[in-house]
């Protein structure tokens, strides 16, 4: 009997939510997102004998089997040490085995680095790695390895873009660890479509998650970003997964940051700070020291502010040039903080501290090229500015720490302790915040130094600035 001829149609797929319409629109119907709607052909193939297998089930009947919770064990409780700290610090302490893992960033940024020296890492710890490349031959992959120090025995290479072939693969070596660079490249032969369009990347997610499920393989995925700065593909590929990893950074930089989208295992609030050198990324020793400028004497338009980014304090440094318009509407540049909050604090200074900015361009940065969210860095951006118009330097070894309500108003950040321990660590001194709760107070004082609590703006620029 001749085989049956696959049925080929043609469908426009929504690159954001998945949602399969006949006919184009420029609006998708389902998530309402703009030019997103892609044609795409659907090639109903005749399923595989593995995917019969796993629609079969390994009892044959479709019924689970139950355990008791009291009787499973953790899989938390044997975490695979990555040997790379801020990574370790990021993922929660480490690869849950079992688990699968999504890296994203930019082009260029240094991703495939990254979990190729974390393949190395691993295997000199006596683990065995795979790596999965669809984008690069195993060639170049070595001459990469090369230059990052990463030819170690232990680490097994497998250049291919068939997802069976990858699984095969993992399957038959049951590594630690299995990188496959990237997800947008691999495709399935049971499902028509390019590599990386909707049902593509949602398969092969799907088909790598239940291997990293049914044994304890660890499997790390890399993919790419949009211009929007998320992961290429549906938006179900962050819901498939255990974690999503983001490496950030300027491509010029050698800054680069770690931070968790999501992790069913730990903590988001957490930050890894690594530095891009000619042999691949290395751990910051001293994150607060890296990202100050310098230990020079302050100059104006500079404050320093200690952060928190999880549990880690970071003292940063926040950097204001206030300078007069020259014609038509005053700037407002903003680089590592919300241009809405300055755009707050600009007005909270105009009103509450009689510093009137309306016609002067105004520019903030964050040092060292760090996300700044946290409120508690109000404070510290409200000096810079006023320092920077008034030509006044902050006090040395100061440091300001606390938010800003619209009536101008003080409020006290939250582990002030922690936060003057490291500004003591660092070498300041004193530590400008708000006035303390009742019964809030900081019990282990670092010798030498003190915290100085204002009750508003206008008197934390009076003790922050140094008199005129």
């Amino acid at each position: 009997m001749a085989r049956p001829v696959p049925a080929i149609r043609s469908l426009y797929v929504c690159q954001q939510c998945g949602t399969t319409s006949p006919k184009w629109a420029g609006q998708c119907p389902s998530c309402e997102a703009w030019n997103t709607l892609v044609e795409t052909v659907v090639t109903r193939a005749p399923p595989s004998a593995a995917a019969r297998a796993r629609a079969r089930g390994a009892g044959g009947n479709g019924a689970a089997a139950v355990s008791p919770i009291g009787d499973v064990s953790s899989a938390e409780a044997a975490r695979l040490a990555s040997g790379i700290g801020e990574l370790d610090r990021v993922l929660g302490g480490g690869l849950v085995p079992g688990s699968i893992v999504l890296f994203g960033g930019d082009p260029g940024i240094g991703k495939s680095t990254l979990l190729l020296q974390l393949a190395a890492s691993l295997a000199r710890a006596g683990s065995s790695v795979l790596y999965i490349s669809g984008e690069e031959s195993s060639s170049q992959v070595r001459g990469r390895a090369e230059r990052v120090g990463a030819v170690v025995d232990g680490v097994g290479l497998v250049a291919t873009t068939d997802l069976a072939t990858a699984i095969g693969a993992i399957e038959a070596l049951a590594p630690g660890l299995a990188v496959v660079d990237s997800v947008q490249t691999m495709v399935s032969a049971d499902l028509g479509g390019p590599g990386g369009s909707v049902g593509q990347v949602r398969e092969v997610a799907t088909r790598l998650a239940e291997v990293a499920k049914a044994g304890a393989t660890c499997v790390a995925l890399i993919g790419h970003v949009t211009k929007e700065g998320t992961v290429a593909g549906p938006r179900t590929l962050e819901h498939l997964v255990d974690a999503v990893i983001y490496l950030e950074g300027e491509r010029l930089g050698t800054t680069r940051l770690l931070r968790a989208a999501k992790n069913r295992f730990g903590s988001t609030d957490e930050v890894g700070v690594l530095e891009m050198r000619a042999d691949g990324l290395v751990e910051v020793p001293d994150a607060s020291r890296f990202f100050l400028e310098s230990e020079q004497p302050p100059v104006a338009g500079s404050a320093v502010t200690i952060t928190l980014e999880g549990s880690r304090p970071l003292a940063v440094e926040i950097q204001a040039l206030v300078a007069p318009a020259g014609y038509g509407s005053p700037r407002r540049a903003t680089t590592g903080i919300d241009v809405n909050r300055v755009l707050m604090l600009i007005a909270v200074l105009a009103r509450h501290a009689g510093l009137n900015l309306i016609g002067h361009d105004v520019y903030v940065n964050v040092a060292g090229g760090l996300q700044i969210g946290e409120p508690a860095a109000d404070l510290a951006v409200a000096a810079a500015l006023a320092s920077s118009l008034r030509e006044r330097p902050v006090r040395e070894g100061t440091v300001l720490a606390g938010e800003l309500s619209l009536s101008g108003r003080l409020r006290p950040v939250a582990r002030a302790e922690r936060r003057l321990a490291e500004a003591a660590r660092l070498g300041f001194t004193r530590l400008i915040t708000g006035p303390e709760r009742g019964g809030s107070t900081i019990k282990h004082r670092p010798q030498g130094s003190e915290t100085v609590a204002a009750t508003d703006l206008r008197e934390a620029l009076r003790l922050a600035l140094v008199e005129g």
